[in-house]
């Protein structure tokens, strides 16, 4: 492990669980890929074919600039340059709940990828039902820090939905696992992932 993927994972902890569900020199499409570091882990860690799709222009300066293929995109607008099955993986990370219809985003990228990895933060996480409950306010944590009105997500959902979600979309899940995000680090939840977790990440397929 190089010293900027360990900078990465210390930023980011979360990406490593991400990146251990890739197999190595897979073809990898990143949706939602900001300004590439993910991307830098996977090419670094798992020696992967990355390219991604961004819609904010000067994150893909920056992906270019490091060297990644990543064009500008609109992800509501679907994914019809791709084939089916044209990618080994698909990542949507922290990306469903900003969508106009992440439910037809998620089909597509089952249709694109051959397996899915996607990561959503959990509504259902103990602290945002506290914050809710006796605070009578929107609650903020660290994988949902926005005011209510300057808020990009507008689709909150929690690990137990997204579970639904799948059983009624024919998407098998093939991994689970639940985190609590904190300063540099990351948490496993073995227990009640949807009230102990603030984090999720699902690796699906096709069923």
């Amino acid at each position: 492990m190089t010293s900027e993927t360990r900078k990465l994972y210390k930023v980011h902890p979360e990406f490593r669980y991400i990146t251990e569900m890739v197999d190595m020199r897979s073809r990898v499409l990143d949706l939602g890929c900001g300004r590439g570091r993910l991307m830098e882990a996977l090419r670094s860690e798992r020696e992967a074919l990355v390219q991604g799709i961004e819609l904010d222009h000067n994150a893909v300066s920056q992906c270019v600039a490091k060297g990644l293929f990543v064009y500008q995109g609109d992800l509501n607008e679907g994914l019809a340059d791709y084939a089916d099955s044209s990618m080994d993986y698909v990542i949507l990370t922290s990306t469903i709940q900003v969508l106009e219809r992440p439910d037809r985003t998620i089909k597509e990228a089952a249709r694109v990828g051959k397996k899915c990895i996607i990561a959503l933060p959990n509504f259902g996480y103990y602290g945002v039902r506290f914050d809710l409950m006796f605070g009578g306010k929107m609650p903020k944590t660290r994988s949902l820090p926005y005011e209510w009105y300057d808020s990009p997500n507008i689709h909150l959902t929690t690990i137990k939905d997204f579970r639904e979600f799948c059983d009624k979309n024919n998407l098998k899940i093939l991994r689970e696992q639940g985190l609590v995000i904190g300063k540099g680090k990351c948490r496993e939840v073995k227990i009640l992932p949807n009230f102990f977790a603030d984090y999720g990440i699902f690796l699906v397929e096709q069923a």
